[in-house]
C-alpha cells in the first residue's frame, strides 16, 4: 500500500473519536466519515509502518447504523464525532472504548456495566466557550477545527440549547456596530476572544462572560439592553472576563461584573447551587443527575465521613448527602478554585448542610492536610480533570486515608485505567464501572467507578 492508492475497505470497528477502521492486506486503514459495516472506497493519504489513514471517497454500501447527518459543520467542526451514527451505535462505542481501557491499560479483566444514555441528544449544554474571529461581515464565531485553533463557523450547534445562538448573535451585532475586533492570535491584536455562556438548565438563569484582551467592555450600557430584550428575564448575569496572556487558557483571572448577580443558580439533585464564570459544573445537568444518583449507589447507610477531593462547587458531594441522608455526615471537601470554594461553602449553608468544610488547595496536598487532621474518611470521592490523579494522591488515598470505598468519576477513561491500576497494586479492587454519556454527539464519555478495599 502506498500514498494515493484507491483502496475497496469493509469497516469492521471504531475508534473512541469516531474514526472507522479496516484492514487491507494486513494493514489497519483509518477512514473518518465511515461506520461500522460500511463498505468504502478510500483515498490513501498517508502510510506509516503500522497503519494507514484514508479518505472517504464512496459508501459503496451503507452501514445499518449510519444515519444522515444534521449538521453541516460536522466535518470540520472539532465538537462532534459521531453525527454519522445511530445514537444506540454511539453508545456501543463509548462503552466499549471504556471497557477496552480498563482490560488493557488497566490490566483489570473486568467487564463494563451498561452504559446510561443521555435524557437529551440535542440541546444539552448549560455551557458553551465560543472563539471570536474575524469574517467576511464583521466578527464570526464557532468552534475550533479538530486538532487547530481555526474557527468553524457554526451557528445553531445542535448541542446548545437555542438561546445561546440568539444570545451569540445579538453579540455580534453589537460588536459590529461599535467596531469590536476579534483577537488575532498570531498579532496578539483585537479585543473580544471568546464568549463564555452559562445557563442554570432547571431555573432558566444565564450568565453572558466576554473574554477579552483589554481592560475595559466598550459600551456595556447597550450590549445589557440589548440581551435583556433577545433573553428577557433569564438573563441575570454579565460580566467581561480580562485575559491578556500569550496562551490558550480560555479565561484570566479577573471578572468585572457589570450587570446584575456574580452568580447563577441551578438546582441538581434536588440541590441549589450557585455557579461563578471559572466554577467547573458538568454541562449536561439531566445526565449528571444520573451519574450522581449511581455513585450515590455506593454510599452505604454506615459510611459517615465522606472527602471529596476535587469538589468543585460542591455538586458531587453535596447532591449525595441529599441522595443519601446528611443525618450523621461530615462531608469534607477540596478544590483549587477559590471562586469554587466559596461557592461551595455557599452552597452548603443554602441548602442546609451544616457538618461540611471546604478547602482551597491542590488535591494532593490538602490530602495530606486532612491526614494530618487525623480525618479518617469511610468513603472518598475522587472527580479529577482529564489528566487524572499523580501517583502521590492515590498513595495517599489508599495508605494514609484507607477508606473502605473510593467512588472515581472519570471524563477519561484512559486516565481512569492507569488509576484503577494503581489503586489495584495498592490494595484495592475495581468491583464495578459504568460509563454515562453525558456528551451525546461527542467522542467523550463520563465513567463511575467503585473501589473497595
Amino acid at each position: 500500500m502506498k500514498k494515493n492508492d484507491r483502496i475497496e475497505l469493509n469497516i469492521t470497528a471504531m475508534s473512541s473519536e469516531g474514526v472507522g477502521l479496516g484492514r487491507s492486506d494486513g494493514m489497519a486503514v483509518f477512514v473518518s466519515g465511515t461506520a461500522v459495516g460500511d463498505v468504502v472506497l478510500a483515498h490513501i493519504i498517508k502510510v506509516k509502518s503500522r497503519y494507514a489513514i484514508g479518505k472517504l471517497v464512496q459508501v459503496l454500501k451503507p452501514s445499518e447504523d449510519r444515519k444522515d447527518v444534521d449538521c453541516p459543520a460536522f466535518k470540520s467542526c472539532g465538537g462532534c464525532a459521531f453525527r454519522h451514527i445511530t445514537y444506540e451505535s454511539e453508545l456501543a462505542v463509548k462503552q466499549k472504548t471504556v471497557e477496552d481501557a480498563i482490560n488493557r491499560i488497566g490490566g483489570i479483566p473486568l467487564k463494563s456495566q451498561k452504559i446510561i444514555p443521555s435524557p437529551k441528544y440535542e440541546g444539552y449544554r448549560n455551557k458553551a466557550q465560543y472563539p471570536i474571529t474575524m469574517g467576511e461581515n464583521g466578527i464570526s464565531y464557532g468552534f475550533f477545527a479538530r486538532h487547530s485553533h481555526r474557527v468553524i463557523q457554526s451557528n445553531n450547534c445542535f448541542l446548545q440549547p437555542r438561546v445561546f445562538e440568539d444570545i451569540m448573535q445579538t453579540i455580534k451585532a453589537w460588536a459590529d456596530k461599535n467596531g469590536v475586533i476579534a483577537y488575532n492570535e498570531e498579532t496578539k491584536t483585537g479585543l473580544l476572544r471568546h464568549v463564555l455562556i452559562r445557563r442554570g438548565e432547571k431555573t432558566g438563569e444565564i450568565m453572558v462572560v466576554p473574554v477579552i484582551n483589554g481592560d475595559k467592555l466598550p459600551n456595556s450600557n447597550e450590549l445589557i439592553q440589548m440581551l435583556k430584550e433577545a433573553v428577557g428575564e433569564n438573563f441575570k448575569s454579565l460580566c467581561y472576563n480580562i485575559n491578556t496572556s500569550d496562551s490558550n487558557v480560555v479565561l484570566g483571572d479577573k471578572n468585572v461584573f457589570v450587570y446584575g448577580n456574580h452568580t447563577i443558580k441551578d438546582v441538581l439533585c434536588g440541590v441549589c447551587l450557585e455557579i461563578s464564570p471559572h466554577s467547573f459544573y458538568q454541562v449536561n445537568r439531566d445526565a449528571a443527575e444520573l451519574l450522581y444518583k449511581k455513585a450515590a449507589e455506593y454510599i452505604k447507610p454506615e459510611h459517615r465521613v465522606i472527602v471529596d477531593l476535587y469538589c468543585g462547587i460542591g455538586s458531587i458531594g453535596l447532591s449525595l448527602l441529599k441522595l443519601c441522608g446528611s443525618e450523621g455526615r461530615r462531608l469534607y471537601g477540596v478544590e483549587i478554585v477559590p471562586q469554587a470554594v466559596e461557592n461551595a461553602k455557599k452552597n452548603a449553608v443554602a441548602n442546609g448542610f451544616a457538618e461540611c468544610e471546604f478547602i482551597c488547595g491542590d488535591a494532593s496536598k490538602a490530602a495530606l492536610e486532612l491526614k494530618v487532621k487525623k480525618i479518617s474518611p469511610d468513603v472518598v470521592v475522587l472527580d479529577p480533570p482529564r489528566k487524572g490523579c499523580n501517583a502521590e494522591l492515590l498513595n495517599t488515598v489508599a495508605f494514609d486515608f484507607a477508606p473502605e470505598r473510593i467512588v472515581y468519576i472519570s471524563c477519561d477513561p484512559s486516565t481512569l485505567a492507569r488509576d484503577s491500576k494503581i489503586l489495584v497494586e495498592n490494595g484495592y479492587k475495581l468491583e464495578r464501572y459504568t460509563p454515562v454519556d453525558l456528551f451525546p454527539g461527542t467522542a467523550h464519555v463520563e465513567t463511575v467507578a467503585l473501589f473497595t478495599k
